[in-house]
């Protein structure tokens, strides 16, 4: 007898439930997800909570998002439907850094987003994100990579790197009740004492502490395009000359 294989455990590769109540659909349960997600985080988002928030049960939810893992999925590719990407045949190094900008600016907008990249399940499937992908894929083809989805990959790795640990580190600042730059000021003294034995680290720290006093916003976004430049500048080696 042949044995039934288990279903592809994604919300992209099931079909979905007809709703039961008019006021609630997969698009309304979605946006509420987000709308937690921003505000609170990941640990704070369950079933349980979205639903009193919705006004419906979980056994309503169900029929639109199977398991939490499944409205992950719709809640990255729902955000990822605000990162833009110029149209092929732009100036590829120009077009290249306004779609790490767009991606940088959609992740630090939603702080769980670049963390939940690598455990949002088969997200990739979602139709934003397809697109997403199409358009970043057009893009470096037009420009003439070998090789486009290894340079966008490279590209991808950066950005979601540094927003990663750039939207943990808002997260904290957040939770201080603190400006970024008050947070900084209270937290350099130990972080000076703590690399006072380390000299290289030591001078970096004491002139970290006097740029942050002043424009910590500058600061944050003249380090994420120092990276950037690096990377395009290795990318940009690639393409035939």
């Amino acid at each position: 007898m042949a044995t039934k294989a288990n279903p592809v455990p994604s919300v992209w590769a099931r079909e979905q439930s007809a709703p039961d109540q008019p006021a609630l659909s997969r698009a309304a349960i979605v946006r509420e997800a987000v709308a937690m997600l921003d505000a609170d985080g990941i640990e704070a988002l369950s079933m349980r909570k979205l639903g009193a928030r919705l006004n419906a049960g979980a056994t309503s939810l169900y029929r639109h998002v199977a398991t939490k893992d499944e409205l992950m999925e719709l809640a990255v590719d729902e955000v990822a439907g605000e990162i833009s990407v110029p149209p092929a045949g732009s100036p590829w190094r120009a077009a290249a850094a306004k779609a790490a900008a767009s991606f940088r600016a959609t992740a630090l907008r939603h702080p769980w987003l670049s963390s939940t990249l690598g455990q949002a399940g088969l997200a990739y499937l979602g139709p934003n994100l397809m697109s997403y992908s199409e358009r970043l894929a057009a893009l470096f083809t037009a420009a003439g990579f070998p090789e486009p989805s290894r340079a966008i990959d490279t590209l991808l790795s950066y950005v979601i790197g540094m927003s990663t640990t750039e939207a943990a580190w808002l997260s904290t600042v957040a939770r201080s009740g603190e400006t970024e730059a008050g947070f900084i000021a209270r937290l350099m003294p130990a972080a000076q004492q703590a690399a006072a034995a380390h000299d290289h680290l030591a001078e970096s720290y004491a002139d970290a502490a006097a740029r942050a006093a002043t424009d910590p916003v500058a600061i944050r976004d003249a380090k994420f395009a120092y990276g950037l430049d690096v990377v395009l500048d290795g990318l940009e080696m690639r393409l035939p000359r």
